[in-house]
Order: C-alpha cells, then structure tokens, then sequence
C-alpha cells in the first residue's frame, strides 16, 4: 500500500521535473516578491535574488538524479 502511494511522489521523466521546477520557480517568485514589500530597498532585491538561485541549485540537482538513475 505504501508503495504505491510512493509512486505518486517520484519524479520518473523529465517532463515531471520540469513541472515540479516550475512550480518551485513560482513559489520563490511569489516569496521574493513578499521580501522587497518586507524589506524595501538592497536587503529586499538581495533576498529576491537568492530566491530564485535557490531553486537553480535545486532544479540541476533534480535533473541530475534523473540523468544518473537515481530514485
């Protein structure tokens, strides 16, 4: 049962990871837009920028994994 309730949350093609990346793309957007209303001036574009490189960093570690057949 819990196999298969596994199987819903694994990333197979790379067609899933570039919808999961994208997802994550529009979070931080939407986060990086909150921090410059937070913090208006540098810290608020600073923060706005490490947002979306977080999800750079995390997008080449989930296209890796697929390349090299780990799950």
């Amino acid at each position: 049962m819990f196999a298969r309730i596994k199987r819903l949350f694994t990333i197979k093609t790379r067609f899933e990871a570039f919808l999961v990346i994208y997802g994550l793309g529009l979070g931080a957007v939407d986060r990086g837009t909150h921090y410059l209303e937070q913090y208006p001036g540098w810290g608020g574009w600073v923060l706005f920028a490490l947002c979306p490189i977080a999800v750079f960093m995390a997008g080449g570690r989930i296209l890796d994994s697929l390349d090299a057949g780990i799950e």
